[in-house]
């Protein structure tokens, strides 16, 4: 999978490769309000805060257009948006309907998928870290495989409609600038397997192999008896 050319030209993380997720289309938006704010999240009366909380936990959907509808204020467009700047948004919009609103928005439905040198246990990872980072990616996902080539790690993102493909070298100490690079949903990263160039040969000879046995078994059966 995900083979390069041995003249394959990898782009180079810049600061832009770790910036915070911007929301996008298609996302799915937890919003939760608060009033004072968000004193309510420090009362100690902590079974009636989660009560609060859970009665809360509304999803919404970010559409293709890049629009939200979101209670009392409506439509509005968040896409480009870091979750950061959408919630001192949504506390300047709702100021003039609550007292000091305090605002929480979490993209739900981010995810990434990691190859972590075998097929047989590649997984969806969701990122529940804004700012999850390669390393931590790897960890969520059960580490590298032991076949897994740590010195040739892919991470491969679509961004303005094309693909960039980073090779990441965390063989040796010097790669950890590059481990802690932030990942973006929907980030595909891929570790080289290393390669088994004996079974490989082997299952790659092991047709013509039968064929020759299948062949001296009907020879010695055919010719055996006369």
């Amino acid at each position: 999978m995900f083979k390069t050319h041995t003249d394959f030209v990898f782009d180079v993380p810049d600061d832009s490769a770790s910036a915070e997720y911007k929301i996008s289309p298609n996302d799915l938006l937890l919003f939760r309000l608060f009033t004072n704010d968000g004193a309510r999240l420090l009362e100690t009366t902590t079974g009636e805060a989660n009560r609060f909380l859970a009665l809360n936990d509304i999803y919404y959907p970010v559409e293709p257009d890049g629009m939200v509808e979101l209670p009392e204020i409506g439509k509005m467009y968040v896409t480009g948006m870091t979750t950061i700047e959408l919630q001192s948004i949504l506390e300047d919009k709702y100021e003039a309907l609550y007292n000091n609103p305090y605002a929480i928005v979490q993209v739900m439905n981010n995810r990434i998928m990691v190859f972590p040198g075998t097929g047989a246990r590649a997984s969806v990872v969701p990122l529940i870290n804004r700012n999850t980072t390669l390393i931590e990616a790897l960890a969520l996902a059960g580490g590298i495989d032991e076949r897994g080539d740590a010195s040739k790690i892919k991470v491969i993102r679509r961004e303005a409609g094309k693909h960039q493909v980073y090779k990441i070298n965390l063989a040796t100490i010097e790669g950890i600038k590059d481990a802690n690079l932030i990942v973006q949903a929907n980030d595909i990263i891929y570790v080289e397997p290393v390669p088994e160039i004996a079974s490989e040969a082997f299952r790659d000879l092991s047709p013509f192999i039968s064929l020759v046995s299948g062949l001296a078994l009907i020879y010695a059966i055919v010719f055996g008896n006369i």
